[in-house]
């Protein structure tokens, strides 16, 4: 496992190291000393899956307010997704900034998106399967927003008119948008 950070502070990709032989692989994906040793959270409250069916989706980009803001994990079991994240923490030097990192089952990569983070992602092939730690638990009331195509944001999305759900496609403009006061 390789843990590398991002310019985006406190945001990690990691790769993932699967040992195979003709019958197939087997690999870690977690290791709480590894994640300690790099000062990444290691106390997951909750796993989610989703499977996007259909290629060309938007999913996101959300986040939680305090107290309810979270930190992920994420990994994709099966497909391949452009996974999104933007700094929307207050007073960071890389606020609006977004990295973008293909996810796949085939490339054994994780991103690590730490709080006062906006996540999304546009899946690239179907069926997409992401899985996702969490370190704290959803609370709608803390559902926070930022509309998925921003120009300000600069995002290279694969498609210009995706399948998104209606509330991603009226979060606010990141010009509009209550930074994440962590």
């Amino acid at each position: 496992m390789t843990v590398t950070p991002l310019s985006l502070a406190g945001a990690y990709e990691i790769t993932l190291a699967p040992r195979g032989d003709e019958r197939g692989y087997f690999m870690r994906t977690y290791d709480q000393k590894i994640f300690a040793s790099h000062g990444l959270a290691t106390d997951w409250v909750q796993e989610n899956q989703s499977r996007t069916v259909v290629p060309g989706t938007v999913r996101g980009l959300h986040f939680q307010y305090p107290p309810h803001a979270e930190t992920k994990l994420v990994r994709v079991l099966a497909g391949r997704i452009l996974d999104v994240i933007v700094d929307v923490r207050a007073g960071s030097p890389t606020f609006g900034r977004h990295h973008a990192v293909e996810l796949s089952a085939d490339n054994q990569k994780c991103l690590y998106v730490p709080r006062g983070f906006a996540h999304g992602f546009c899946a690239l092939d179907a069926p997409a399967v992401m899985h996702y730690k969490v370190d704290n638990y959803y609370a709608a009331e803390a559902e926070g927003g930022l509309l998925w195509n921003d120009p300000a944001l600069g995002i290279p999305w694969p498609v210009v008119s995706p399948l998104t759900s209606g509330k991603d496609a009226v979060w606010p403009l990141l010009a509009n948008l209550q930074p994440v006061v962590l």
